[in-house]
């Protein structure tokens, strides 16, 4: 008889798992603790209690969300603004759904020996830039501050950077661009004090662009059951990462559980989940659209070539985000 129940009490659950909506989510990058929030809702059963069944899917150097997205091979993505306004304006119909980042970790890294105390003492330097989308709110900001991206004494010379930190490090570069969350401690690490360094944060130059939203195509939104799908999502979501910001260290050994490649550490993922959760304190996961009106205003003002050229139209909503926080 015992065994019968078990059979049946198997059964049930298989039945369950069955009945649960599978949701794919595409990360921006490798797995880490800058999508912390996604790995505690599917660990501590968030997801689960949705009644979805999520697979995550990490990122890296060859992977675009907004490509993956295009070819159906995820239902949400994570993006920066600037990229996914960029491909709405192409023609890929990108809206964001919800936007757990409040600030932005970007910022530019100088060694305090070139002498550069304040953003006008770029004029002249070599500063490494990512590319590939991330490039955006740097032109803009440089756009801002009247300084040429084409090189000379009053303008600046760009590097492409790679993602690490090596032009620094060989003094290739005055700057690097750099996350608060993740190669500016690489910098650190690698031996420079911090007191040889001068940061300057996108946010606290009013330049700084929406980072690690969540991205839908249009079309999808006006199906009902998909609709459905997202509001539950973003509920279980956000509340791994209200748990993540409250428990930073078991939400990085979370991560560390879910990294099949083994690269990351409990040093640096402990690190950065305390720094991660400075960026995601102050949200609960709807758009603020004074946020998004200043990321839109920082890209349009790119200068002779601007990431987008008009304002967009439809490309954020708080249709998922009125269901899923009331």
């Amino acid at each position: 008889m015992k065994w019968t129940v078990s059979m049946l009490a198997a059964g049930l659950m298989a039945t369950a798992a069955q009945a649960a909506d599978d949701v794919t989510l595409q990360l921006k990058w490798v797995t880490q603790a800058q999508f912390a929030g996604y790995y505690v809702a599917k660990d501590k059963g968030f997801y689960d209690e949705e009644g979805l069944n999520v697979t995550i899917l990490p990122g890296g150097p060859d992977i675009a969300p907004t490509q993956v997205v295009a070819g159906g091979g995820a239902d949400v993505v994570i993006d920066w603004m600037p990229s996914a306004l960029a491909a709405r304006e192409k023609g890929l119909p990108l809206v964001n759904i919800a936007q757990p980042f409040k600030s932005s970790g970007m910022m530019l890294t100088c060694l305090k020996e070139t002498g550069i105390t304040a953003p006008e003492d770029f004029k002249g330097k070599t500063l490494g830039v990512w590319f590939f989308g991330n490039e955006y709110p740097f032109l803009s900001w440089m756009a801002t501050l009247g300084i040429p991206t084409t090189g000379g004494a009053d303008g600046v010379e760009v590097l492409k950077q790679g993602f690490n930190v090596d032009p620094l490090l060989q003094k290739q570069a005055a700057c690097i661009s750099t996350m608060t969350y993740n190669e500016y401690w690489q910098v650190i690490d690698a031996g420079i004090s911090a007191d040889d360094l001068v940061t300057f944060k996108y946010q606290d130059m009013g330049v700084a662009t929406m980072e690690d939203g969540l991205y839908v195509l249009e079309d999808n939104l006006k199906d009902p059951a998909f609709e459905d799908k997202m509001v539950r999502f973003v509920r279980a979501s956000m509340k791994g990462w209200k748990y993540a910001e409250e428990n930073p260290d078991e939400a990085a050994m979370i991560v560390l559980d879910n990294d099949e490649t083994g690269a990351q550490t409990e040093v640096h993922q402990k690190r950065m989940m305390g720094e991660v959760a400075k960026l995601t304190a102050g949200s609960n996961g709807a758009l603020d659209p004074a946020d998004y009106e200043r990321t839109v205003n920082t890209l349009l003002a790119g200068g002779s070539d601007p990431v987008i050229s008009k304002a967009p139209e439809g490309a954020w909503t708080h249709q998922i985000t009125d269901k899923a926080l009331q």
